[in-house]
């Protein structure tokens, strides 16, 4: 594991698989995953394996969740879209990848990964939204102010009452039990100390607090950013289902829809819940590793070989 500072921010960063050095990548393809709303790197350890003998994997942890350090002052700790592409942009910088990637985005970081491709089309090899967050008609947030004053009302009220330390933990445990269990009946395979490190802290609170008011303003800022083309690659959109689930075929055929607004490939993982990369991990891996991969530039290695 490793902890670069960006804008000033400790961000916990971790490189898996062959060809990890500081020139990472020149071998071999390189992916970036991320996670959703609060999630955390750990959260794509049964993923991991499957695509490192293949690929260069990236994980990081945005500002307050995991490992990574705080967001900067309350008043300057609201996310963005546009500065979520550009850390995505600067993790793969202080991961020393040079040569384009395939972007993988879970539900809200499904924006983040988009809005990287449109914005850095020379570094985008491939963009795969897992479960992705969609909003085909978003609007703007209402009084932004009073919501952006409120969330730190919240965060503070919580934090101050001791609630990250007592319940953060089992709050987490028990949001991926309820998601899980109606599908398959498993719970969270994530190790107790992992998970105490990352959900007992007030930063980690505040992080998800954060982008949870943020939401809509990202959708609408993705919306306006679509004027702007993807670029030529290849693009795969993995929805979760599971049968017999209230609004199932509803969430599919949004994200059948995603898939066509995007000129991309639509898959279906099943049985399986939001959490894909814990219900399906060897789905999550085959959208990554069926994507053809995009020649390095001339002077490079380029690794052709795919698994099948």
């Amino acid at each position: 594991m490793t902890f670069v500072r960006i804008d000033g921010i400790p961000h916990h960063i971790r490189v898996d698989g062959t060809g990890t050095s500081a020139s990472t990548g020149a071998g071999r393809p390189v992916c970036l995953l991320s996670g959703g709303l609060g999630m955390c790197w750990f959260d794509w350890d049964l993923v991991v394996p499957l695509l490192a003998p293949y690929r260069t994997v990236v994980r990081f942890d945005r500002p307050g969740l995991g490992l990574s350090g705080p967001g900067p002052a309350p008043a300057h700790a609201w996310p963005t879209l546009t500065g979520e592409a550009q850390r995505i942009a600067r993790v793969l910088d202080a991961a020393g990848v040079h040569t384009p990637v395939t972007v993988v985005g879970h539900s809200l970081a499904g924006f983040h990964c988009e809005a990287f491709a449109r914005l850095y089309p020379e570094r985008t090899a491939g963009l795969v939204l897992v479960d992705s967050s969609v909003e085909e008609e978003p609007r703007p947030s209402r009084a932004p102010a009073l919501r952006n004053a409120a969330t730190r009302a919240c965060g503070s009220l919580l934090a101050g009452a001791g609630l990250p330390r007592a319940l953060g933990p089992l709050l987490r445990r028990t949001a991926v039990r309820t998601v899980r269990r109606s599908r398959n009946g498993r719970g969270d395979p994530a190790p107790y100390d992992l998970v105490r490190r990352a959900y007992s802290t007030s930063r980690s609170l505040r992080a998800a607090l954060a982008e949870n008011a943020t939401y809509r303003d990202q959708a609408v800022e993705l919306d306006r950013l679509r004027e702007r083309p993807l670029p030529d690659v290849p693009v795969t959109v993995l929805a979760a289902h599971a049968d017999g689930e209230s609004g199932a075929r509803r969430w599919l055929d949004r994200q059948e829809r995603l898939a066509e607004g995007l000129g991309g490939t639509f898959r279906v993982a099943a049985p399986a819940g939001h959490l894909v990369m814990l219900d399906r991990p060897q789905d999550v891996a085959a959208a990554v590793l069926d994507e053809p991969v995009r020649p390095f530039p001339a002077g490079q290695e380029e690794e052709r070989t795919h698994r099948r």
